[in-house]
């Protein structure tokens, strides 16, 4: 039997928006870690769902403390639960992501988000050299469907060394490559829940198999592990 993202995880944070205070948080701390308990089961279980297709290295689920060093949001707390699922690697890239807030902001989320430097300047250059293949991923109905637009961060222009007139340069300007679908409060609470992300996580294989393939071969194709 799935578990379910229980409802009072959405009233805790209505309320933590409101009292987003050490003080409150304290005094409700106890009802915070007990729906934390049964978040967290609901993760863990999807852990497992996703290990019966995909290999999957580690599970983390954020803390609910911000860091507040860097930023000028000073409010001690996050408003909602993420949690992270990796892929084994080196073989294997990709992640996933499922983020849990009231008011219908709910997501979860796929694909490359921070590629170091050298991955971007890779997946770049497999873009100029031939994009077809990706578009043929991108664009197919069916993976559209669930997914919709490859969205994430660009460049203004062209990158250092690429030409802005190249056909694939809407592509080459991205910095992330990212795939996220939405769900209301309504959704998320449900028993089938679970297995709609982990359906909707298993139709992203076409394009991480291809990015896997991209990341682990030279532009001729010769492997680099």
């Amino acid at each position: 039997m799935n578990k379910t993202i229980p409802q009072e995880a959405f009233d805790f944070f209505k309320r933590l928006e409101k009292n987003n205070n050490r003080d409150w948080f304290n005094e409700n701390k106890k009802e915070f870690k007990e729906i934390e308990k049964e978040v967290k089961q609901a993760y863990t279980q999807l852990f497992e769902m996703l290990s019966a297709h995909d290999e999957i290295d580690k599970m983390k689920m954020f803390r609910i403390y911000r860091d507040v060093r860097f930023s000028k949001n000073k409010l001690p707390y996050k408003t909602h639960f993420g949690g992270s699922f990796s892929r084994v690697k080196p073989n294997l890239r990709g992640g996933y992501y499922v983020h849990i807030q009231p008011n219908n902001e709910s997501f979860i989320a796929t694909g490359f988000w921070e590629p170091n430097k050298e991955d971007l300047l890779r997946i770049r250059k497999e873009f100029e050299q031939d994009d077809d293949e990706i578009r043929e991923i991108i664009d197919n109905k069916k993976f559209k469907s669930i997914w919709g637009e490859l969205v994430g961060d660009q460049v203004k222009t062209a990158p250092r060394g690429f030409d802005k007139e190249h056909k694939a340069i809407d592509l080459i300007k991205k910095k992330q490559f990212i795939f996220t679908k939405k769900y209301t409060d309504k959704e998320v609470t449900s028993p089938e829940f679970l297995s709609q992300v982990d359906t909707a996580f298993k139709a992203i294989r076409p394009y991480f198999n291809y990015m896997s393939d991209v990341l682990t071969t030279d532009l001729n194709g010769v492997s680099l592990i």
